[in-house]
């Protein structure tokens, strides 16, 4: 039996359904703003879905949505839903019979200005582009091509690309990444992608830092897993998300100076692979004892934090498909967030995250957690034990930072086994979408 009570007051300590005839009801609510956007925006985005799905099976090529209220962020989320859950990865297939046939959507919405629109198009069509990456098979998106289709981007977008190659990576000693590619036939690449306006409301650059390695075996640490290494293509999702949200910070011309990192390599057990009870000297100088060599997204991204000294930055974040231990405690449903910056820099990153709603989940970053990465025989090891291997793993990073920062942890949501609405089954591009808000409430739009 089930108790029914009346109440005269709205609560969100509950958890709530909502019965209304319009959104704009909700503002009656005792909600905070992020639960009445969830409440509306969130559910706008997946009747896009929704909607995108009945006309994909109705085999249409056009649609249109014509709205009837005056909210835009209401009518950009379902338009953002169905253009997002339209996607599909059909390079290799031969047969084009589950193709989508969707291929345009007219907006009526006296609400919505083109601009907005615009803005709305190059995002998606980022999050496309940060799929298409993810769900390429290494035998085509090795390190070298990774680097190719960067700089396929910055030509269209309008920002700068170096890309580094073995030769220079060797000059510039940046070791970890070197390490990590010992064991592969294909060359490492390092990508340095900077969008520098002449109206940036920043002294001192963001710099975003995102793993590239485009296929990990584990290295001689071979995966033990069953099927562990089936979706270790998708281990590049960091990389794909600082590029492809530089392309619409670079398309939409926010004044914010950014700088991001691409280190790029594949783990494999070939060769002369690194091995564990190597001491690996770092590009910062510190020594790193090699106690697993399946450890190795960090051993990439400390090199470019090191790197990333150089620009003097006000704040870095890296971005990995770092630790199955993240994934455990947050699930696919959002991503796990630590560091050392101030407090208002995780709100503003979160606070982006809940626009866009790719949710954060914020772990401690207690001293206790560096006592497990200190290592007999080096300055550092590059595992923990097998307690809160996410935060180790950030507290691995973090000594390779003099500067604000925070490393936000996409192991759970970056691909999917299954479909969850407008996150399509596969590469998601989670992090384009969060970056690209954050580093426009940045600069003030």
């Amino acid at each position: 039996m089930i108790d029914l009570l009346k109440t005269t007051r709205p609560s969100a300590t509950r958890d709530t359904l909502v019965v209304v005839d319009e959104p704009g009801r909700l503002k009656q609510l005792d909600l905070t703003r992020n639960d009445r956007q969830y409440l509306a925006e969130q559910l706008a985005r997946r009747a896009g879905d929704a909607m995108v799905a009945r006309l994909l099976a109705a085999k249409r090529r056009e649609a249109q949505v014509i709205s009837l209220c005056d909210n835009a962020d209401h009518t950009l989320a379902l338009v953002e839903g169905a253009a997002l859950g339209c996607y599909s990865f059909r390079k290799y297939k031969s047969d084009e019979k589950g193709a989508p046939s969707l291929q345009k959507i007219s907006v009526l919405a006296p609400e919505v200005s083109a601009a907005q629109l615009e803005e709305l198009a190059d995002l998606c069509d980022a999050t496309w582009t940060a799929r298409d990456l993810v769900n390429e098979p290494v035998s085509f998106l090795n390190a070298v091509q990774l680097s190719a289709e960067i700089r396929t981007l910055a030509k269209s977008a309008g920002f700068k690309v170096e890309v580094m190659e073995r030769s220079r990576i060797e000059a510039l000693g940046l070791s970890g990444l070197l390490a990590v590619n010992k064991g592969s036939v294909d060359p490492p690449t390092f990508s340095v992608l900077e969008w520098k306006p002449k109206d940036a409301v920043n002294k001192r650059p963001v710099v975003l830092v995102g793993k590239g390695v485009v296929y990990d075996t584990g290295g001689l640490s071979l995966k033990p897993t069953p099927n562990s290494m089936d979706q270790m293509k998708c281990d590049m999702a960091g990389a794909a998300a600082v590029a492809c949200a530089m392309a619409v910070i670079a398309r939409q011309q926010l004044p914010v100076h950014v700088v991001a990192l691409v280190p790029a390599t594949d783990n494999r057990p070939g060769g002369n692979a690194y091995a564990p009870g190597d001491v690996v000297r770092m590009h910062s100088g510190l020594t790193v004892e090699v106690m697993n060599t399946d450890a190795e997204g960090r051993m990439i991204l400390a090199d470019a934090l090191s790197y990333a000294e150089r620009y003097k930055p006000e704040l870095v974040i890296t971005i990995a498909t770092l630790t199955g231990a993240a994934m455990r405690a947050i699930g696919t449903y959002g991503s796990a967030v630590m560091g050392t910056a101030p407090e208002a820099e995780f709100n503003a990153l979160a606070q982006a995250g809940e626009r866009v709603f790719e949710r954060l989940a914020r772990l401690p970053f207690w001293e206790e957690y560096d006592e497990e990465i200190k290592s007999d025989v080096a300055d550092i090891k590059n595992l923990g034990s097998d307690l809160a291997g996410a935060q180790t793993a950030g507290k691995f990073l973090a000594r390779f930072t003099t500067h604000p920062f925070i490393h936000v942890d996409i192991a759970g949501p970056a691909f999917l086994t299954r479909k969850d609405s407008y996150r399509t089954k596969g590469g998601t591009g989670v992090g384009v979408r969060l970056f690209y808000e954050f580093i426009k409430q940045r600069a003030g739009k």
